[in-house]
């Protein structure tokens, strides 16, 4: 999963927009016709925030822990199912019951309405169910680095994250094949005193299965909607089936908590936030993925357009075997060789143009002032 790193973005925009009246939770909304500029408005600010776990009755947090215990005995929450009992051995994302953390800090690194002025309170999960060529964070995803933590253990680090970090909320970095430990940590907080919100930044590699356990335990959630074809998924993620099960699960993450809503600091508090980073030549995926998210999820969703791309991990690594046909003197084939390079503002302004014509607007964009991005 991306930490974006390199966002500028802001909230206080000179955005024009026209102000609804919701007609029902996150359903279809009156429109006033007059446009308003500016951008925290009704029905996306919020007087004030609870988090969901706090509102959990006693009765359904027995139900989650018991349903975390016995997917770890049958692992088959996220979409490889490979369903074996982690108490004795791992599957794909090589991690048993336990979890493995690379690091648990306040990051500065995220969207201005998740970072803030005093950091998210970010834990990054080593391991991963993708195997991305090109990943942003290879270091952490795709080798078992860090320490191991039981659930009971990262909710006190949790709680050392709120009371002596002072953050605005818990981040949990690529979540996806570690759901159960993640709901048991997320419920052990609660009474430990946690009331943060929780933030699931993912892959939007997440089965419904996941994401069920994870309802009433999540406030924000941060997928990074990858690619949109199929050979894409096969090729560069070593996924058949990736664009499928993020379209289900970006639809279930939204129906559970809706559009992105922010209190009048500017920081978010509950909602959706999708990312997705523009690759290069891969832009009419990002236009297909654009199209998808106003035409099947809302035309209010949050959406941080990322330009950060660079070539790392397998990319851009010598080719073990050398054609000699097709290479010439003192030249070296290397891996994936079409991404091997930056992206080109042409590409991204493709994306942004893609995503304001089919009526998405609300953009994590800098600020056109001279103070925070916030």
């Amino acid at each position: 999963m991306l930490s974006s790193s390199r966002v500028r973005g802001g909230l206080r925009g000179n955005l024009h927009f026209r102000a609804t009246i919701p007609t029902r939770e996150f359903g279809p909304c009156r429109s006033w016709s007059r446009p308003r500029s500016l951008h925290l408005a009704p029905p996306f600010l919020l007087d004030d925030y609870i988090p969901r776990y706090q509102l959990l009755s006693e009765v359904d947090a027995s139900k989650k822990r018991s349903s975390a215990y016995a997917h770890l005995r049958n692992c088959n929450l996220c979409p490889r199912l490979c369903g074996v009992n982690r108490y004795e051995t791992t599957g794909m994302c090589l991690i048993g019951d336990n979890v493995k953390v690379n690091v648990i800090a306040p990051h500065f690194g995220e969207e201005p309405c998740i970072q803030g002025h005093n950091g998210s309170g970010s834990v990054f999960f080593s391991g991963c169910n993708l195997r991305c060529t090109f990943c942003q964070n290879h270091d952490i995803a795709h080798q078992r680095n860090g320490f191991d933590l039981t659930p009971e253990e990262l909710a006190q680090w949790y709680l050392k994250l709120q009371n002596v970090g002072q953050v605005h909320n818990i981040n949990l970095i690529t979540p996806e094949h570690v759901v159960p430990q993640v709901a048991l940590s997320i419920l052990h907080a609660r009474d430990l005193g946690l009331k943060l919100p929780i933030v699931y930044n993912t892959s939007a590699f997440d089965s419904l299965a996941s994401l069920e356990l994870v309802d009433g335990l999540v406030d924000i959630y941060l997928p990074d909607f990858k690619v949109w074809n199929k050979a894409t998924s096969q090729r560069l993620l070593k996924a058949d089936d990736y664009a499928s099960t993020a379209v289900e699960s970006v639809k279930a993450m939204h129906a559970q908590v809706g559009d992105l809503c922010f209190t009048g600091d500017g920081i978010a508090k509950k909602g959706v936030l999708v990312r997705h980073l523009v690759m290069p030549g891969k832009e009419a995926e990002g236009e297909q993925i654009m199209k998808f998210l106003a035409e099947n999820i809302s035309r209010d969703i949050f959406v941080n357009i990322m330009e950060q791309y660079r070539p790392d991990a397998h990319v851009g690594k010598p080719k073990r075997r050398i054609r000699k046909e097709t290479v010439g003197e003192g030249e070296q084939e290397v891996r994936y060789a079409d991404i091997n390079r930056p992206i080109t503002k042409e590409e991204i302004s493709v994306v942004r143009k893609a995503a304001e014509a089919v009526g998405l607007w609300r953009f994590c964009d800098p600020p056109r002032h001279d103070g925070f991005a916030i």
